[in-house]
């Protein structure tokens, strides 16, 4: 049996360089306290391990999940990768070594702490990518559609089969301030890219006035006698009002930069080639 070290493992936040943390773990006979990425701001007197990411060490591990456990369990921690959970490393390296030791059965052991906050933190991840199909909404720039998006967990992934048969021969952009990447869309292809800042435009004149249209629309088919604030706080959460057209000033605008017609232009949603499309 391994031992439970007190070594921190630190990987470059990267699913590839997770897999190998799985790989260091048994290679080395331990299990880490906690594994840290690039992005975690905590600081410990542990003793520390940097982990190389190596794609070969990562292959071996991937190829491995659906082999021993399932295939399942292979898309299950894709899914655990992208929520907002601090430990999620721990508990999906974790969670691989009780599948590595159970099969696919560990799907199913629900009772187990492990196994429990992972299905937790993935079935919040899927409640708010679905809300978000509701929630975005967009403004025209350039000619093209542009939302941005705060939420807690990476749910880009799961809106681009959504909006990309919502709006098949748009060009859009999807901007999650949070993670600091865009989905980018033109007919028939999609990908993900970093997006470190977006500055947007001065919005024009039409677009004011179909933000002033739609607020209107919504102020006047609510029913004044049954306005019941916390039945709509519990249907569409307080979060999601500051990036919602209804419920902004009509006259409010997004920050303006100087450089900020060039930079939706230089996107202009062209996609390059050496990217990968998303299916």
């Amino acid at each position: 049996m391994p031992n439970r070290s007190n070594l921190i493992y630190r990987y470059d936040g990267s699913f590839e360089g997770l897999l190998c943390c799985v790989f260091e773990s048994y290679d080395q006979h331990e299990i880490p306290l906690d594994i840290f990425s690039p992005a975690s701001l905590q600081t410990t007197l542990l003793p520390e391990k940097d982990i190389r990411t190596e794609t070969a060490k990562a292959n071996r591990v991937l190829a491995s999940i659906p082999q021993k456990i399932s295939p399942a369990a292979l898309d299950f921690i894709k899914r655990a990768f992208l929520t907002c959970h601090a430990q999620k490393e721990l508990y999906i390296l974790l969670f691989l070594r009780m599948g590595y030791r159970y099969g696919a059965s560990v799907m199913n052991m629900l009772t187990d702490d492990v196994v429990n906050t992972l299905f937790t933190a993935v079935k919040h991840l899927d409640k708010e990518s679905h809300l978000f199909k509701g929630f975005i909404r967009f403004s025209v720039f350039n000619n093209a559609l542009v939302a941005e998006i705060e939420p807690k967990n990476v749910v880009l992934p799961f809106l681009v089969r959504h909006f990309r048969e919502r709006y098949p021969e748009e060009r859009f952009l999807i901007y999650d301030k949070t993670h600091r990447m865009g989905l980018i869309y033109q007919p028939y292809q999609a990908t993900i890219i970093p997006i470190e800042e977006l500055d947007l435009p001065e919005t024009d004149e039409n677009e004011r006035s179909f933000r002033e249209l739609w607020q209107l629309f919504y102020d006047t088919i609510e029913i004044k006698e049954r306005h019941n604030p916390k039945c709509r706080m519990s249907l569409m959460p307080k979060r999601y009002w500051k990036n919602m057209t209804e419920f902004g000033s009509a006259e409010e605008k997004p920050s303006v930069s100087r450089h900020g017609n060039d930079a939706v232009k230089s996107l202009n949603f062209k996609i390059a080639a050496e990217e990968k499309l998303l299916d």
